[in-house]
């Protein structure tokens, strides 16, 4: 596991919740995850599987506002970087 979460990191997270079925090629960063088949419940799945892969807690609330890969990514980032300042 790396220090730093990509979006292939996010792709394979999201194709293993979604059976191995997802078909997420290409450049997704900024298409809106409704565009790419995700709601809210989806999200805070995903939020649920990088928590335990990553040893991260999510408040509920902490996707609310993330419409986009790129915007997931960047929030999974900062709880990792305040994660490794408070270890």
């Amino acid at each position: 596991m790396s220090e730093k979460f990509s979006i292939d990191d996010l792709k394979r997270i999201l194709s293993e919740g979604a059976g191995g079925e997802s078909q997420l090629q290409g450049d997704i960063q900024d298409v809106a995850f409704e565009d790419l088949g995700y709601d809210s419940l989806a999200l805070l799945e995903t939020g649920t599987r990088i928590g335990r892969e990553y040893g991260l807690e999510f408040e509920d609330t902490a996707f609310v506002d993330v419409d986009t890969p790129r915007g997931l990514v960047e929030v999974v980032n900062a709880h990792l970087l305040d994660h490794a300042a408070r270890s």
